[in-house]
């Protein structure tokens, strides 16, 4: 039997770039810049599944090799604008198809700096990130979800044509809010064609 060879960043060509931006691995390094930055901001917190208020607790969880693996830094003019995480999982299958379903999804998160917020760039990046999933990794789907409040995540994501499929009402804990609603967005492989050929 042939073992298929499961898709990760590490196949990518990097650096991508669009017009205005350029997407590479990330670093240790810009761990370090994107927490003191934004993330650690409780503006950019408060969305976050697990925010950290310590720069020695997130690079702990995020500075792993498996882990930054999985990160994509997004630089603007030369500066870290932006954090991209791609997760690479196995599909939903029957156990006949199991391993054709292997590694063919994508989970998506993001955070970006406030300070470049309104200039198109998170709509740039989110499609490039799309891009490297759909066309550089070959993956059926990509999903990505967020807080219903966190208007500005669901609304990047309508923008770059993820479709939503779920509103989970009060499905999410959140630490400061409660029980809340959660929207969860998808695109698939076809989807991603339609798109670029429209």
């Amino acid at each position: 039997m042939t073992v298929r060879h499961l898709p990760s960043l590490e196949d990518v060509d990097w650096p991508v770039r669009t017009e205005r931006l350029l997407l590479r691995p990330a670093t240790v390094a810009d761990l370090e810049v994107t927490w003191s930055r934004w993330r650690r901001r409780p503006d950019v917190a408060q969305w976050m599944t697990n925010p950290s208020r310590e720069l020695g607790t997130y690079l702990d969880r995020l500075g792993a090799p498996e882990k930054l693996a999985t990160v994509m830094a997004v630089e603007h003019d030369g500066h870290l604008v932006m954090d991209l995480h791609v997760r690479v999982l196995d599909s939903y299958a029957q156990t006949d198809v199991a391993e054709q379903a292997r590694a063919t999804r994508a989970n998506l998160g993001w955070s970006m700096d406030p300070e470049v917020h309104g200039r198109g760039l998170a709509t740039e990046a989110l499609r490039a990130a799309l891009g490297v999933c759909f066309d550089d990794l070959g993956l059926h789907r990509v999903e990505a979800d967020c807080f219903a409040d966190n208007t500005a995540s669901w609304r990047l994501m309508e923008r770059v044509g993820m479709t939503r499929e779920s509103h989970q009402r009060g499905d999410a804990l959140h630490a400061e809010l409660g029980w809340v609603d959660r929207y969860a967005y998808a695109m698939l492989d076809s989807d991603w064609q339609a798109q670029r050929h429209a």
